[in-house]
């Protein structure tokens, strides 16, 4: 579901209005570390935001003098109505282009900077590599794209969760609506989804977490 672009504009939403529920805890990330360097000592980013609206990194982008735009695939890429049928096999057939032009078409935008948090982890199998292509095609240029992955498939300890982000390498993880997670990629799997782009770097897993940055 698309959201408004913002450009220095703070903005606020009820957490009950966006289904983020309970406290938030408190996360070192080494991939946000190394983004908000770049935010810090750049401006007049174009920043695209992959979840559920959060007024913390709305804010603190703009502070910074950067734009940001918001789209929430994991809740739209649940919807049925992108749900055609199953093909021989019984497998599910999605309505790929109406997703992508839903959701990741943005007027000729280009943008330096995707957050797109552990997304891959929770969508359809027939729409991750769809929306991996959509997101090369609308970065700039040495644009970086903030991944993070579950390194086991166990959807029983893994609610999906909001990112909300701080002026430290920290980040504040909150549970929002409920998605169930469908895949834990490996470091080969990551690699290959990839491929079309310029490169990828990758931090050490840890408490089945891993994160990478991949460049464009």
């Amino acid at each position: 579901m698309l959201g408004k672009l913002f450009d220095r504009q703070p903005a606020s939403s009820p957490a009950s209005a966006t289904g983020l529920t309970g406290p938030r805890i408190l996360r070192h990330s080494g991939g946000w570390g190394t983004i908000r360097k770049r935010l810090a000592s750049e401006e007049g980013l174009r920043v695209l935001d992959i979840g559920t609206t959060s007024p913390a990194n709305i804010n603190y982008l703009t502070s910074l003098g950067h734009s940001v735009y918001m789209a929430d695939l994991v809740e739209d890429g649940g919807a049925s109505e992108w749900l055609t049928g199953t093909d021989e096999d019984g497998k599910p057939v999605w309505d790929v282009e109406g997703f992508t032009q839903q959701n990741l078409q943005f007027s000729g935008r280009t943008f330096d900077i995707v957050l797109l948090w552990t997304t891959l982890d929770y969508l359809p199998e027939g729409l991750v590599a769809p929306v991996v292509g959509a997101l090369h095609g609308a970065m700039s240029p040495g644009g970086q794209l903030l991944a993070v992955f579950h390194t086991k498939l166990q959807p029983e300890l893994a609610p999906y969760h909001r990112f909300h982000i701080t002026d430290t390498d920290d980040v504040e993880l909150q549970r929002a609506r409920p998605a169930t997670q469908q895949r834990a990629l490996t470091n080969r799997q990551i690699e290959r989804l990839f491929s079309e782009w310029s490169g990828l770097k990758q931090f050490l897993a840890k408490d089945g977490i891993s994160e990478a940055i991949i460049f464009r």
